[in-house]
């Protein structure tokens, strides 16, 4: 299969590339102008598609959310013409009606992170600003959503993903403040995952899998690491279900909205883009060379 080939990434736990139906999986370093990834990445193929596996917090969770290089994660697998990502990602639920491992798919964020010049790709020269009021893929994530339902598995198809700092859970004051704004799921990775995504013209959507009732309520355990890699372990199960589904319906061709983001967000004009950041930033801004 041509490497030229658009492919679909699945950003997750460790773990996730062992799923079935996988050929020729190999280990692949990548290097990026932001670092290093956080793991080696798994190529492989799937009905046909190449796909690239990255574990978010490196092989044995070695990784706190706040170590996360979310840039060389995204550059990555840009750079490797993945044009497609799917996340695969832990939260806690907000709301009754979301229970543990379910799956809810996030369509809309909340950000309560601190670092946002960590959550770009953009600056030194070349400024760009794109649009993300909708920032999730719709198409990918009903192709998720039908997945999930085909697979007979508990899933609900819109809300909101909070995104706080970590790596400590929130207290029950925070709890109770995010339940009450209406948020449905929190989490501490996935909204840099998809700004940058968002820059890098990838069409990105999640799989929110819920591992418990964060701490506002007062009639369960309050959340903790154990209680949740209990979860996680039939979670992940889940998850190679709806990616088993979900990766043969993707297209081919990259013509989505999310896959020409940039065409009405770069502000600098191009004669004035310095030549260390064009070259820093080839793999997401050589159509535009």
């Amino acid at each position: 299969m041509s490497k030229n080939l658009p492919a679909i990434g699945i950003i997750g736990g460790s773990g996730l590339y062992q799923m079935e139906g996988v050929e020729k999986a190999m280990e692949q370093r990548v290097e990026t102008p932001f670092g290093d990834p956080s793991d080696l990445l798994v190529a492989g193929q799937m009905h046909g598609r190449q796909v690239y596996f990255l574990p978010r917090h490196g092989r044995g969770h070695r990784l706190l959310p706040h170590e996360l290089n979310h840039r060389a994660n995204i550059y990555a697998l840009r750079s490797l013409n993945v044009r497609w990502i799917i996340c695969v990602t832990a939260v806690g639920s907000l709301q009754e009606k979301y229970a543990p491992r379910d799956v809810l798919l996030p369509s809309q964020f909340f950000d309560r992170t601190s670092r946002r010049t960590e959550h770009t790709f953009f600056g030194s020269g070349i400024a760009a600003h794109v649009g993300f009021a909708e920032p999730i893929s719709t198409n990918l994530r009903q192709i998720l959503a039908e997945s999930a339902r085909e697979s007979g598995i508990r899933v609900h198809n819109g809300g909101t993903y909070v995104n706080m700092d970590g790596p400590a859970f929130s207290t029950r004051a925070e709890s109770e403040l995010n339940r009450r704004l209406g948020f449905d799921v929190i989490g501490m990775t996935n909204l840099p995952e998809a700004k940058l995504a968002r820059e890098a013209e990838i069409a990105l959507a999640t799989l929110a899998m819920i591992t418990d009732y964060d701490c506002w309520k007062v009639d369960e355990e309050p959340v903790s690491a154990h209680t949740i890699f209990e979860h996680l372990v039939a979670n992940a199960e889940t998850a190679k279900k709806i990616l088993a589904h979900a990766i043969p319906r993707l297209p081919i061709e990259p013509d989505w909205p999310e896959h020409r983001a940039l065409e009405s967000a770069l502000v600098t004009e191009r004669k004035l883009w310095p030549a260390a950041t064009r070259e820093q930033l080839s793999a997401i801004l050589g159509r535009f060379s």
